[in-house]
C-alpha cells in the first residue's frame, strides 16, 4: 500500500482537505485522526515521522505545545532528515487538547509525557509506519478518492509551500529544509505544475 514517487500520488486541493476534515469530525477516533491528517498536509510528514512523534518533539519547557515540531533524524529518513517545522494554526488547539487528555493519563509525569506517542491506537501506546500508511489508504478509499495515498498530504505541503514561500522571502531552499529532502532535486520532484501559474508568471517579467 506504500506509495513513492514513481507513482506521483495525488495532491490535495484546499476544498477536499475541508471536506476530509469535516469528514474525520463525525467519525470514531476523530481528534487523534485529524491531527495525522494535518501533519500529513500541514507539516509535510512521512508516515514514517508521524509514527515516531513524542511528545518531547513539541513541548516547551513549561509543558505546553509550542510552536515548532523538532523532528531528530532516528524518526526521520537518514541523517539528513531532522529538521524544525513551523506547526499550522488550524493544527495547535488540537494537539494542546490531545496534550490534555495524555496528561490526564500520566497524572502529570513529566518525564513519561516527554516519551509518549502522539498517535497511539486502541490497542498499542504507539503506532506503526503501517499503521499511519493503513489509515490514509482507508481514509481515501472510504471517501472515493482515487490516486491518493500516506504520500498524499506530504506532496501537498510541499507544492503550497514552494508556490507561496517566495512571497515572504523565500525560496526552494526553505521547502528543501522544511521537506527533509538531501537534495533540491528531490524536492522539485515532489511539486505539482501549474501551467496557469507559469502563464502569469511570464506575464510578469
Amino acid at each position: 500500500m506504500t506509495s513513492g514517487l514513481t507513482k506521483q500520488s495525488k495532491t490535495l486541493t484546499p476544498k477536499q482537505e475541508s471536506m476530509i476534515l469535516g469528514y474525520l469530525a463525525d467519525r470514531r477516533n476523530s481528534l487523534r485522526n485529524r491531527i495525522m491528517f494535518l501533519l500529513s498536509c500541514k507539516s509535510g510528514l512521512r508516515a514514517k515521522e508521524i509514527s515516531g512523534l513524542k511528545w518531547k518533539n513539541l513541548l516547551t519547557d513549561e509543558i505546553e505545545v509550542g510552536d515548532t515540531i523538532h523532528l531528530t533524524n532516528d524518526i526521520s529518513k537518514g541523517k539528513n532528515g531532522g529538521r524544525v517545522i513551523p506547526i499550522h494554526k488550524t493544527l495547535k488547539p488540537l494537539l494542546q487538547e490531545l496534550l490534555e487528555i495524555h496528561s490526564k493519563r500520566i497524572r502529570g509525569n513529566k518525564t513519561a509525557l516527554y516519551e509518549t506517542s502522539l498517535i497511539q491506537t486502541e490497542r498499542s501506546k504507539s503506532a506503526t509506519p503501517q499503521v499511519i500508511v493503513n489509515f490514509f489508504h482507508n481514509l481515501y478509499k472510504d471517501l472515493g478518492l482515487i490516486g491518493y495515498s500516506s504520500h498524499s498530504g506530504r506532496r501537498t505541503f510541499i507544492t503550497n509551500t514552494a508556490r507561496k514561500v517566495s512571497t515572504v522571502g523565500g525560496s526552494l531552499r526553505d521547502i528543501q529544509y522544511l521537506a527533509g529532502h538531501s537534495t533540491l532535486q528531490t524536492t522539485q520532484r515532489y511539486i505539482d505544475h501549474d501551467s496557469e501559474s507559469q502563464r502569469k508568471v511570464v506575464d510578469l517579467i
